[in-house]
């Protein structure tokens, strides 16, 4: 039987990215975009009530665009990292408990900002890490669903266009500290996701798909 996998914020980078690998690995695959609000409990119930039991779940929903100082950040910048990402990430996973096969999987998606200690993230790393914490708990808790997540380092998706006319040159500078000598693309993180999803021996980690920046920050 076809295995069935709903993406929730798969419309475009990173999420369209793993839509299309799914595919191609002979899973059907549903897509949520913006339509879907994933900060919305009550709608997110009766999207995964809508379409029955699935296989596996990946959380892509990312937040808002941009860093900010320290010094500089508003409760309302810090309520908007907690909105966009953080809320949305754990009430899909409470929405989807009922419809998710005992045997499948779970995925998040974090970034890693969660660990990279990059002046101007605090927000980020704070939503971030708090996704990547969640990890061993739910793996624990809502075995035996399989529960990861993907931590990527700079992609070249959409995210970065907050940086305007400086966004070629701030990713070339990044892509220039990394070991792999580039930045990544969104079908690194599908094939990680895939990963994830393929192997049911696997559970409570973050995978770093980075480009080896770690290695360089230390971190």
């Amino acid at each position: 039987m076809t295995e069935r996998v709903a993406i929730v914020g798969g419309t475009s980078g990173i999420g369209l990215a793993t839509a299309q690998w799914l595919v191609d690995s002979g899973r059907e695959v549903v897509v949520t975009g913006r339509t879907l609000d994933a900060r919305d409990a009550g709608a997110l119930r009766e999207f995964f009530g809508d379409l029955g039991e699935v296989d596996h779940v990946v959380v892509t929903v990312t937040g808002a665009p941009g860093t900010r100082p320290f010094a500089e950040m508003t409760e309302d910048y810090l309520r908007e990292g907690v909105d966009g990402k953080l809320l949305p990430h754990t009430l899909t996973a409470q929405a989807a408990l009922k419809a998710l096969h005992r045997g499948g999987s779970l995925t998040f998606v974090t970034a890693a900002s969660a660990g990279a200690a990059l002046p101007t993230t605090a927000a980020l790393a704070a939503v971030n890490a708090g996704i990547e914490a969640m990890v061993p708990v739910l793996a624990a808790e809502l075995a035996p669903v399989r529960v990861n997540a993907v931590s990527p380092g700079v992609i070249d998706t959409g995210w970065w266009d907050f940086l305007g006319e400086n966004r070629e040159e701030v990713l070339s500078g990044m892509a220039a500290g990394t070991p792999v000598g580039r930045v990544g693309r969104p079908e690194d993180i599908a094939a990680a996701i895939g990963f994830l999803v393929d192997n049911t021996f696997t559970t409570g980690i973050v995978v770093r798909v980075d480009g080896g920046a770690r290695l360089v920050s230390g971190t």
